[in-house]
């Protein structure tokens, strides 16, 4: 079971690598708005699109997880 345990929580690591991708992406896109408010749009969109392809990344870690643990139990 420990060997199982382990790696379930390797897989899970995936979250920490998405938590820190999008709070240096929140970082630039605030200070880009900053810089020039006119093209705040624009970066919103590009900031809210690439949160949720880096938020997907650890939603699967999670699945592969809850896969390693389902299944090889």
């Amino acid at each position: 079971m420990g060997i199982i345990a382990l790696g379930a929580a390797v897989a899970v690591l995936t979250g920490i690598g998405a938590g820190i991708g999008i709070g240096i992406a929140t970082a630039k896109a605030t200070e880009s708005i900053a810089k020039q408010p006119e093209v705040k749009s624009d970066i919103r969109t590009a900031l809210i699109i690439g949160c949720a392809m880096a938020e997907a990344t650890a939603v699967y870690g999670f699945v592969v997880a809850l896969l390693i643990i389902i299944m090889l139990r």
